[in-house]
Parts: C-alpha cells; sequence; structure tokens
C-alpha cells in the first residue's frame, strides 16, 4: 500500500426507496446495508443512508447532497430503474463511482463517458425475458398480452420481451401499460382478455405489480401468467394472495437457495447471504432486492484493496482507482450469480444468474 493510504475513511453513499411505492424493494436493500463491512482491508467504511422515497427528484437531490456534502467515495442505489437513469448526469460528473440495485440494462449501456462511472447488480431485462420465453415455448405458447409500468421499467421490458418473444416465434397480441401507484386496472385488463392470449407477462416490480393479477383473476383469466423478477419478495405474496397463485417469474438463484442443487454454482454464496440476513431479521424475511444491494457491497469490498494501492480514500484518485477496480472484478460469486466485470460489461453476470419460480401454495417453488 502506497504510503500514508490508511488515514482517511472511506465514505459509501446509498440512496433507496425505502417509502413510496417501491419500498417493498428498498426496504430489504437499506436493511442489508447494516449486514455491510464496516472495515475493509484495514480502512474503516462510513455507510451514509438516505431514502428517496422512489422519487427520482429526490434520488437526484441524495446524490448530489452524498456527493458535494458526504463526500462519498461510492454510491450505492438506487432501487427502481427511472431513480438510477436520473442519477448518472450527477455521478459522472462528479467522476464518483457508483452501483445500481436496479435492472434496466439501459442503467449500464452503452458503456460510454458517463456510464463508464456507472455499475450495476440485477440481471438485465434480456436475459430474465429469454428465461421467460423458453418456459412458454416449452409450454406450447403462441400468444402473449403485456401490461407494464408506464416507465422506463415497463418500457424496457417491452423492448427486451419483444426481441425475446420473436425468436420464439410468440406473438404478443396485446400491450397496455399503467402507472405504479394506480388504484385499478380494469380497463387494461379487459383489452389483455378481450385479446385472449395463451399466456400474460406482467412487467411490474414490487406489491403494485400485483394489482394486474388480482384482476385477471377477477375476469376469470385461464392463461398462464408471468411475472417479471421484479416481484421476487413476500410483500408481493402477501399483497397478490390466492390471485397470483400458480404464477411463474424468472429469479435470482437467492429466492430458492436451499431447493437448489447440491452443484449449482450459486448455491453457497447465496446460501450465505440469506443466513445473514435470516440471522439479523428473521426466518423468511430476506428478498431478492436485499440480495442486490448485498452483491453491490461484494463489488465494492472486493474493489477497494486494488484501490487502495493507488491512492487515498476521500480523494479523486481513490474514485478513478476504484471505478478500474470494478472493471477489473473476476469470478465474484454473490448471491445472484457469478460477477465478471470488464470495460464494456458493468454487470458481468451470465446464465447462472437466473432460475424459473413458481408460486406455489403462497411460497416460491424451484423449477429445475
Amino acid at each position: 500500500m502506497a504510503a500514508g493510504a490508511a488515514l482517511a475513511d472511506i465514505n459509501v453513499g446509498v440512496t433507496v426507496s425505502s417509502t413510496g411505492p417501491a419500498a417493498s424493494l428498498g426496504i430489504p436493500e437499506k436493511n442489508t446495508i447494516a449486514l455491510m463491512p464496516t472495515t475493509i482491508a484495514g480502512q474503516k467504511v462510513n455507510y451514509i443512508v438516505l431514502d428517496d422515497a422512489s422519487d427520482t427528484t429526490k434520488a437526484v437531490a441524495n446524490t448530489r447532497r452524498l456527493i458535494t456534502e458526504d463526500k462519498v467515495d461510492i454510491i450505492l442505489g438506487s432501487t427502481t430503474t427511472p431513480n438510477s437513469l436520473a442519477m448518472i448526469d450527477a455521478v459522472s460528473e462528479a467522476q464518483v463511482p457508483m452501483i445500481s440495485m436496479a435492472a434496466s440494462a439501459r442503467i449500464v449501456e452503452p458503456v460510454d463517458a458517463k456510464k463508464r462511472w456507472v455499475f450495476k447488480t440485477p440481471q438485465n431485462d434480456i436475459m430474465m425475458s429469454l428465461a421467460i420465453v423458453s418456459h412458454m415455448a416449452d409450454a406450447k405458447i403462441k400468444t402473449v398480452g403485456f401490461i407494464g409500468f408506464a416507465d422506463a421499467y415497463g418500457e424496457g421490458w417491452y423492448g427486451e420481451f419483444s426481441k425475446a418473444a420473436g425468436i420464439k416465434g410468440i406473438q404478443i397480441v396485446a400491450s397496455e401499460r399503467y402507472a405504479r401507484t394506480d388504484s385499478s386496472v380494469t380497463a387494461q385488463v379487459l383489452k389483455l382478455v378481450g385479446a385472449k392470449p395463451d399466456a400474460v407477462l406482467i412487467a411490474g416490480s414490487g406489491t403494485p405489480a400485483a394489482l394486474p393479477a388480482a384482476a385477471l383473476a377477477e375476469r376469470g383469466y385461464s392463461g398462464k401468467v408471468y411475472q417479471t423478477h421484479g416481484v421476487a419478495n413476500n410483500d408481493f405474496l402477501r399483497v397478490g394472495g390466492k390471485s397470483v397463485e400458480g404464477e411463474f417469474l424468472p429469479s435470482g438463484p437467492v429466492l430458492v437457495a436451499d431447493q437448489l442443487p447440491a452443484g449449482h454454482p450459486v448455491k453457497k454464496s447465496a446460501q450465505d447471504y440469506v443466513a445473514k440476513y435470516e440471522a439479523m431479521y428473521g426466518k423468511g424475511s430476506v428478498s431478492t432486492f436485499g440480495a442486490h444491494a448485498w452483491d453491490a457491497g461484494l463489488l465494492m469490498t472486493a474493489a477497494v484493496p486494488t484501490a487502495l494501492k493507488k491512492a487515498k480514500p476521500g480523494t479523486p484518485e481513490f474514485r478513478a482507482a476504484l471505478r478500474d477496480a470494478l472493471e477489473q472484478v473476476k469470478e465474484l460469486a454473490g448471491a445472484h450469480g457469478i460477477f465478471n466485470m470488464s470495460s464494456h460489461d458493468h454487470l458481468g453476470l451470465d446464465q447462472r444468474a437466473r432460475v424459473m419460480v413458481k408460486i406455489e401454495k403462497g411460497a416460491w417453488r424451484y423449477q429445475p
């Protein structure tokens, strides 16, 4: 280590959506920060955690505050795609690395002058779309209806799912949108049901994704219903209740860690996170969203020792070295998959990061 490199603390800024429509995602992320290391490579680590209330303007304000007032070396956040996209300008201007816990590929692709500062941990929509479409093809599904959020999450999913469906010759016969804060989707669901699709994909996240599922159940829709990995928490099961029974979704392996076969490459690292989280917050409390935050912490922890060899925390040189070190992370076993970052891939996950899951008797069931 460079002489004097051990003088300053490492300050980690966190903005998550622990209130608002995305709270069921942001709360487990916030809870996970408390499990992260307080020292890395002999350096003290301070976490400054803010709530952006699921609001893009607040997410940007939090980011600017963390950079200017708290002088953070790295930012973890935010929870949702719209918030994370809104934060990119602020972190790239200040040249502070950011690891997002939101899903859209647009957060990190293409790696340009701005996005070279941005990394993320959740699986890309195309990876999860391909998992869904493969499952649909195996079930002889030919037509599908789509209903998604009227924002970057829903649009991103529609784009990627359309591509994946096209590969397998599955036709999208209806496409609808709704807001995260809507209390009814009756009109949209009537149009979906009227198109008589073999299956419906709901591209929402957290508890608001249960709304179309309930409306489809009320209308007696009998086709298969699919969700995205954006619903993989117990709050969704609680709110969805019987109306989400039998639905399918792609997920990170952590959701069904104990059900994975013994040789699964992510089983041990997923179980490690589950054990730590449940030891603090109780049995059955774990969610995939907290695990995205955990993986962000693992990436940061892996990169810090390399960055410390080049510069002191609290300096522009350290932040640049940390960014460079994140690109060099290889074969890091996380709760969701194995990370192999590079200068052109700021996610670094492959097919080991996804499984298919069915909701059975109010619980998640691994589908081999």
